[in-house]
């Protein structure tokens, strides 16, 4: 039994996690502090939530990197409409935003099904598409802090827990890791226990087979980058609640983090596996990973090499645990 357990890549992950925290904590003590530990959940919550909906392409067996730019563009427009209307509200720009980002993403599951196409092409090109015309048609000049709607700047602002350091400065931890957690448990309901949630991990292990036994291919192809897209559009603008400004330049190469962070977690890129716990223990591993080379002053061009490296070994492990599988 526990041997079967620590097979699983769920357990793997968080024993890779539990011995990084060790070695980062013995390298530099700071990394221990409550304040920085409250940073690193901060860190996690948007990149988490982008990746929770990447889990869902993956585990059918596509893949996705459309989602930073629907992100932005949900985010700037809606964001843009609080300011051109003077909305004051909270919940309907959310709403907005995520709308945004369903739309858009049934346009990639559409061309995908429609005409058959590979879909890293599709959502390479409708990335390049919603940038284009978001810097050409709407604008380019970022919505700084000053010009931010205060209710949203204030919805950002919210903490959990608030406490005070022996310099007088405050710090805390963010209600947004909330919103966070109950977006991934419902997506992990949805998974195990939910007709859409088998027919996903059907469809990306043998979508011939799924037809077959009577799953609605085109259903789960729609579901999966309709949320995909979804996630990515409340995240963008839950990003910009929390840093109070709306930049359209915002989100590029983010699709690298999260795929990164989702195959860590175990997902498969051939599709049919991949679980929401194996992915949070993956963006965490992967945050704390890149904030612990900012704590050692490491340049950003490194911090790139090191996600790339992860992406390769993850990867290489997979097919590998995969095929030993076949075997």
């Amino acid at each position: 039994m526990t041997l079967s357990l620590l097979r699983r890549p769920e357990a793997i992950v968080a024993v890779a996690l539990l011995l990084a925290m060790v070695i980062i904590g013995l390298v530099n003590p700071a990394f221990w502090s409550l304040d920085n530990q409250f940073g690193l959940l901060r860190s996690n919550v948007v990149i988490g939530i982008m990746a929770v909906g990447v889990l869902l392409v993956m585990i059918s067996g596509g893949i996705d990197v459309s989602f930073p730019a629907f992100a932005v563009a949900a985010m700037y427009l809606t964001v843009k409409g609080m300011v051109q209307f003077n909305y004051t509200g909270v919940a309907l720009p959310f709403v907005a935003a995520t709308l945004i980002g369903l739309i858009l993403g049934a346009f990639n599951a559409f061309c995908i099904r429609a005409f058959r196409m590979i879909p890293l092409i599709v959502t390479l090109g409708t990335a390049s598409v919603v940038r284009g015309l978001l810097l050409g048609l709407v604008g380019t000049s970022t919505i700084n802090v000053d010009k931010m709607p205060p209710q949203l700047i204030d919805f950002g602002k919210t903490d959990i827990v608030n406490l005070t350091l022996a310099d007088g400065s405050r710090y805390g931890l963010t209600a947004m890791i909330l919103i966070y957690a109950a977006l991934a448990l419902a997506v992990h309901l949805a998974l195990r226990y939910t007709m859409i949630g088998r027919s996903l991990y059907a469809f990306g292990g043998a979508p011939e087979a799924a037809a077959r036994v009577g799953f609605d291919t085109r259903k789960t192809l729609l579901f999966a980058y309709c949320a995909a897209g979804a996630l990515a559009g409340f995240a963008g603008l839950l990003h910009s609640s929390m840093i109070w400004l709306a930049n359209p330049r915002d989100f590029v190469g983010f699709e690298l983090d999260v795929i990164a962070a989702v195959v860590l977690g175990g997902a498969s890129i051939f599709g049919g596996k991949g679980s929401v716990l194996g992915t949070l223990l993956g963006v965490f591993l992967l945050v704390m990973i890149k904030n612990s080379l900012i704590i050692m002053h490491i340049d950003t061009t490194w911090q790139q090499v090191v996600v790339g490296l992860v992406i390769i070994a993850a990867t290489t492990l997979t097919a590998w645990r995969d095929r030993m599988r076949v075997a």
